[in-house]
């Protein structure tokens, strides 16, 4: 097992959140429940010198529900944690802003994503920016300043390196596991972690889901999610899930949108749709943290180590959603905007995650759970290049084995740590 963490992990978004206060009235964090929202927030309420209304509180809660007007109007900057509880705060927003705004005045926190509650999702149009927190990246837990994004958005040739990596498959088996909520990071045993997940699961889904919107079925909630983690980055039919958990396709649809909401898992959409009919337009499904999908799957280091070939084939697909994720992760700190995406064909070539930044440059990455790369492998990226043209950076080969190294002059291999170590010198 992992070590446990036994300190707090300062995370690279704060940097980014106290930038955007200085660009907008209206600032809020979304992100799992227990990610670590609330403290960022009190790290960023001691420098701001603000106090903090915390709606998870009861009393607290039923004070501002009673008068949000007298509470959205004090001193700013105001910062609210876990804003969902009480709706209404930002209809008195709104009101606030309509007398006058000006940057820094709110600063909000969610375990919902952002519009998923159907009355707020009008609100505050054009004065809010959001942020999502995710589980903590590889860098944040190992104490590195991971630069993988930038540098390969910058030229992937960069991040070839001749040290080779030292990471075992087994020390990748024991991260993907282990996920990175920070309170399951923390436990002191196996044993530990599993009964955190349980009430972690159970908190979100019977709770937190529920609250989102009526529930005729959530019995069925934890049937769907344990069937969309057996899943995870794959494409999803989704009538084969409904038919497999007993709810019609409709149902079953709306509820993975719920769990979507509450940051359990997120859909990855096809790249590149308008370059011809053989694109499959289907999203990709990723559970939001491969700890919880190991969890759900009952997939330990152990029984990965004893080599059983269903273990390993769910691996697979559990890898590339944690190569997906802290991708994701690192995105959300980036100067750049970038757009991320999957390309699948119906003959079946596939890149795991396609990036295209804002200027239109795009980056493939495939995700390997092996210890070489035979020159097949590269045959999606080589396709995903001729359709991006003058466009394509390169493509990238993410595997577990331990050299890097340039397959052509714009394809490369390189172990999966690269994600998570600072810059590299050629």
């Amino acid at each position: 097992m992992m070590s446990a963490l036994t300190a707090e992990v300062p995370r690279r978004l704060e940097e980014v959140v106290r930038a955007r206060l200085r660009e907008t009235p209206v600032l809020v964090i979304s992100g799992p429940r227990t990610v670590g929202k609330s403290t960022v927030l009190r790290a960023l309420a001691q420098q701001l010198e603000a106090s903090i209304l915390d709606l998870d509180d009861l009393a607290t809660r039923e004070l501002v529900e009673d008068d949000p007007g007298y509470f959205m109007s004090g001193e700013p900057p105001i910062l609210v944690d876990e804003y969902q509880r009480v709706p209404q705060v930002l209809a008195a927003i709104k009101a606030e802003l309509n007398k006058g705004q000006s940057p820094g005045q709110y600063l909000l926190t969610g375990s919902t994503r952002y519009g998923s509650l159907p009355q707020v999702a009008t609100y505050l149009t054009g004065r809010v920016q959001t942020l999502d927190l995710y589980p903590l990246s590889q860098g944040e837990i190992s104490g590195t300043h991971e630069s993988f994004l930038e540098t390969a958005l910058r030229n992937p040739a960069e991040l070839v390196s001749r040290d080779p990596s030292r990471t075992t498959r087994e020390e990748y088996t024991e991260r993907v596991c282990a996920g990175g909520f920070p309170v399951a990071l923390r436990s002191p045993s196996v044993t530990a972690r599993r009964r955190w997940y349980n009430d972690f699961i159970n908190l979100v889904v019977t709770k937190d889901v529920v609250e989102l919107t009526r529930i005729r079925q959530r019995a069925q909630l934890p049937h769907l999610l344990r069937r969309l983690a057996s899943q995870t980055g794959q494409l999803v039919n989704m009538s084969e899930v409904s038919q497999d958990v007993k709810l019609d396709r409709s149902t079953a649809e709306r509820y993975t949108t719920l769990l979507e909401a509450v940051f359990l898992v997120h859909r990855l959409p096809a790249w590149g749709t308008t370059l011809g009919s053989r694109i499959t337009r289907n999203p990709k499904l990723h559970m939001v943290d491969t700890g919880v999908a190991a969890h759900l799957l009952g997939l330990t280091p152990q029984k990965l180590a004893a080599r059983n070939p269903s273990a390993l084939t769910e691996f697979g697909h559990l890898l590339e959603t944690f190569a997906v994720n802290e991708v994701m992760k690192q995105a959300t700190w980036s100067e750049e905007l970038i757009e991320l995406g999957h390309f699948h064909t119906h003959d079946h070539d596939e890149v795991d995650l396609v990036l295209e930044t804002y200027d239109g440059r795009v980056l493939g990455i495939e995700v390997k759970a092996s210890g070489r790369v035979p020159g097949k492998d590269f045959s999606a990226l080589r396709m995903l290049g001729r359709k991006a043209g003058s466009r394509f950076l390169g493509g990238i080969v993410l595997y577990l084995g331990s050299r890097s190294y340039s397959y052509e002059d714009n394809l490369h291999a390189l172990p999966l740590d690269t994600l998570w170590q600072p810059g590299r010198q050629q």
